[in-house]
């Protein structure tokens, strides 16, 4: 295996968490104390080290995925550093220090997911989508790769909805498959309009678009203000601060600020 560095702070069982707590992910497949995921047809590991991690194989194909799942395109001291003059999020910071939250690294998978999540738990929509992987992805070793998007528009309706996407569901992921819409290309738009591209897509929304920035683009001002665990971990931790407010009070780090508070719930 090959050692890439990361920048401290980094707990690598913190950034790993979300492939671990909704279940087995057959596309980001935790095993055996590391990180599988299928890259270009290979199966690559993950695995924590002193000062990193280990990657087998790492090369110009598997390292921009590795530094996605890994969250390193965050720069966590400088939020550190602002987080330490609120007291609730101070304590936050202190106990999950070393969190890099983990990105998608393909933005049609990204926008699948977030369908599949539409106003269902996270275990339902990570279920749903572990059926659609098997489904119309690949399989390579002991996960799966992510159906590509022409593979999704050969589909039909129906054969979603066998998978448990509701009807609407179905038709949202097999038009956006067909869409006329460079995904990647969003990646060099301001944030304003990446989210007017997205919410004229049928069945995305804000919350989606949102999401998007945050978990794809790493946006540092996402506030997925309309998500309902963000709404109850800002309840829990601030009382009835106003949620979609409260993003100008997050400012500039919204969304580490978001995924934090997220944290912190599901990691008392």
């Amino acid at each position: 295996m090959a050692h890439l560095s990361v920048p401290g702070p980094f707990d690598f069982a913190l950034t790993t968490e979300r492939f671990r707590v909704f279940g087995p992910d057959r596309v980001s497949l935790w095993h055996e104390g590391g990180l599988l995921r299928a890259v270009g047809g290979r199966e690559m590991r993950i695995e924590p080290a002193p000062g990193g991690v280990d990657v087998d194989p790492l090369d110009e194909g598997t390292e921009p995925v590795v530094h996605a799942l890994l969250g390193l395109a965050f720069d966590l001291p400088p939020f550190y550093e602002w987080a330490a003059h609120d007291d609730v999020l101070a304590e936050v910071v202190a106990r999950l220090a070393g969190y890099r939250p983990s990105l998608a690294p393909d933005p049609f998978e990204m926008l699948v997911g977030a369908i599949a999540a539409q106003q269902v738990s996270l275990f339902s929509a990570l279920a749903m989508r572990n059926r659609l992987v098997e489904r119309f992805g690949v399989r390579v070793g002991d996960v799966w790769s992510f159906p590509t998007r022409e593979r999704i528009a050969a589909a039909r309706e129906e054969e979603l909805t066998a998978l448990g996407f509701s009807r609407s569901k179905a038709a949202f992921v097999v038009g956006l498959a067909h869409a006329d819409i460079d995904l990647h290309a969003l990646a060099t738009l301001p944030d304003d309009e990446v989210r007017a591209r997205l919410v004229a897509l049928h069945g995305i929304g804000e919350w989606t678009a949102e999401w998007f920035l945050a978990r794809y683009l790493a946006r540092p001002n996402a506030w997925p203000w309309g998500d309902l665990a963000l709404r109850k971990a800002v309840a829990a931790l601030y009382g009835d601060l106003d949620v979609r407010a409260a993003g100008a009070r997050f400012h500039p780090f919204e969304n580490l600020t978001a995924h934090y508070l997220l944290l912190s719930q599901r990691i008392p």
